[in-house]
């Protein structure tokens, strides 16, 4: 049976549709065709990312290695990136491009390499000089050197202390170009503001002549550089540091000026019973306050017997009875030389005050103000009702302290002969491989060397009454010292070995600061010292322009930083260097232009201020201070 019209028309119209369907299906699908993939040039971009030529590949390795991957895409051009890279050109050309162009790029990543490790060092030593830095401010005094009722009021003295003395007219009409000939040629350097005149001796100083008698019958005829320029700066009120040599004259230096003080205040108005200080000195040993005050005792002995006012002298140190000072205290007084521990003590119980103290001298300054000993000096000055001339003095003065001390005191003059923590050059000094079983039998060797009398240093007290002990078993005199040895026992080693009974004086630390032997000729350190305390017991020798011998024992169980340390010690004092010294090397870089730079904290030459060995130790004496509860060490 044939379909019906309607049938047939509905046949078509379903097929009619289909293909219209199919048909719109497959133009969406065309233009979704064209639309993703009708762009030629990012299908050349897709297939320019699915492959690399060979040459190509290599060319960027060696610019990710050398890293010029960055500077070529900063400062290249892009002809320039494609010649590199080999774009634009035949694949047969790109890999001749690649190895004329990778041995171009070695020498160009040599290039790179060196002037990035040039930046490192560079960035490097910046990074020290930051960690140096910082050390130091930790380690700085959180305030300055000041009574505890000036920091609380914030009482801050802006002049100098007005005295009466002038120098000479001649004197004061120098140029500044006279004044600065006259120290160059006696190698003093001072600076500060308005620096007092050098004055060449002690006459033109308006020093009494029975003092200069005294002083002439001691040998001393002229002022030693620190003196010229010293002396004439404590007797204007100058705040001072004064730093040299040991052995250069420094006692004196700080001495003279409180005789003279005194002098003039006792003319005026005689002191009474319950009147004075009015100066003071602050001594870090026993032995180093009783000389001080033996030699002011003298003078003013001097004084009062060729017709001038009575002085009085105060001796304050720990181990005697101030029953036997009784007659100085009750009389009145003008000079206190005293220890911290003892003077601190002496001042709570108010024995006596310092309501009238203008005066105040810190001996071997560098130990008084450190780490460890800061505070009892802080407690001292807390007793002090007015203004004061403070005057600091060492051999050995780091710039650290320095810093502090300029902070702390008013409009200082630093007065400096030599490097702060420089050698005598007038000690020979020779360093001895000695192995520790073989010490005591070369001690021997080494005391025959030179004459009596001898200094024999060791850092431990057990140590040292073993050697007295071997020395007097080997029939030579020999005297002991150290901080457990009862006063008595102290004071009749320093009398006998003085007075040239005993031959030989073994000492710990306490007997290297300061103390002035007679024609001591031969210091011998049988074990080695930190340099500080290295500089202070050879200076036992060598002094008043004598010559000396400094012969070091050193072994394998000696700190090889410290080693460094002598090494450059020597070096600057032109002293022979033995091979065993001479082979150790600095791993640190050498200071601009090859000049040595010295740590900043001990002054040590063989090592940075992170490395400082000082630094530890104060550390650890700290920390043992804190866990006692005692605050810290005393005297």
């Amino acid at each position: 049976m044939a379909p019906s019209a309607d049938t047939a028309n509905a046949s078509n119209h379903i097929q009619t549709g289909s293909v219209a369907t199919k048909r719109s299906r497959r133009i969406a699908d065309e233009d979704t065709e064209m639309m993703t993939y009708g762009d030629t040039s990012e299908e050349e971009d897709y297939d320019s990312k699915r492959y690399i030529p060979a040459a190509k590949r290599r060319q960027m390795e060696l610019q990710r290695i050398a890293g010029l991957g960055k500077s070529n895409g900063d400062g290249a051009s892009a002809s320039t990136q494609k010649r590199q890279t080999g774009e634009g050109s035949d694949p047969e050309d790109n890999e001749d491009v690649g190895v004329r162009q990778s041995k171009t790029a070695l020498l160009h990543a040599a290039r790179e390499l060196r002037e990035r490790e040039a930046k490192e060092k560079k960035s490097e030593a910046e990074k020290q000089a930051e960690e140096e830095r910082k050390i130091l401010e930790a380690h700085a005094a959180r305030r300055k050197l000041a009574s505890d009722m000036e920091l609380a009021k914030g009482i801050s003295y802006t002049e100098p202390i007005k005295t009466s003395w002038t120098a000479p007219r001649f004197v004061r009409e120098r140029t500044e170009e006279e004044n600065a000939r006259l120290r160059e040629e006696n190698h003093v350097d001072a600076d500060g503001l308005h620096v007092p005149p050098l004055i060449t001796n002690f006459r033109d100083m308006k020093i009494p002549a029975p003092l200069i008698a005294y002083l002439e019958s001691k040998g001393i005829k002229k002022p030693t550089p620190i003196q010229m320029q010293g002396l004439p700066t404590a007797f204007a009120g100058r705040d001072m540091i004064g730093i040299a040599f040991t052995g250069s004259g420094k006692t004196l230096a700080f001495s003279l000026p409180i005789v003279m003080f005194s002098l003039e205040e006792q003319k005026k108005l005689p002191y009474i019973r319950g009147e004075g200080p009015l100066g003071m000195i602050v001594c870090p040993s026993r032995e180093l306050a009783r000389q001080t005050f033996d030699g002011l005792k003298a003078m003013a002995e001097v004084l009062a017997q060729s017709g001038y006012p009575e002085i009085g002298v105060l001796l304050c140190i720990g181990g005697i009875s101030m029953a036997e000072q009784g007659h100085t205290l009750n009389k009145g007084f003008h000079i206190v030389v005293a220890t911290p521990g003892r003077l601190q003590d002496m001042l709570e119980k108010k024995k006596f005050t310092l309501e009238c103290c203008k005066y105040l001298c810190l001996d071997e300054a560098d130990r008084m103000i450190d780490m460890g000993f800061e505070e009892d000096v802080r407690n001292i000055m807390s007793f002090f009702k007015q203004q004061r001339q403070t005057l600091l003095f060492s051999a050995t003065m780091p710039k650290k302290i320095q810093d502090f001390a300029e902070q702390s005191l008013i409009q200082p003059v630093v007065v400096n002969v030599g490097r702060a923590g420089a050698a005598n050059l007038d000690i020979i000094q020779e360093v001895e491989y000695v192995k520790q079983e073989a010490k005591m039998v070369y001690l021997l060797e080494c005391l025959q060397k030179t004459a009596p009398p001898v200094v024999v240093f060791s850092d431990n007290k057990n140590e040292v009454d073993d050697i007295q002990e071997y020395l007097l078993l080997k029939g030579v005199e020999a005297v002991a010292i150290h901080g457990s040895k009862t006063q008595d026992e102290r004071e009749y080693a320093i009398k006998s070995f003085k007075s040239g009974k005993k031959d030989v004086m073994v000492a710990s630390g306490v007997a290297s600061k300061g103390l002035d032997f007679n024609e001591i000729q031969h210091v011998i350190n049988y074990t080695m010292p930190n340099l500080e305390d290295y500089v202070h017991q050879i200076g036992r020798t060598g002094r008043s322009g004598k010559t000396g011998i400094a012969t070091t024992f050193v072994n394998m169980n000696t700190n090889e930083q410290t080693l460094l340390d002598l090494k450059y010690l020597l070096m600057e004092a032109k002293q022979r260097i033995p091979p065993f010294l001479a082979a150790i090397e600095d791993p640190r870089a050498m200071g601009a232009g090859g000049k040595l730079t010295g740590c900043a904290v001990c002054g040590g030459l063989g090592h940075s201020v992170k490395d400082c060995p000082k630094l530890e130790e104060n550390q650890k004496r700290q920390t043992a201070g804190f866990s006692r509860g005692d605050g810290g060490g005393g005297y």
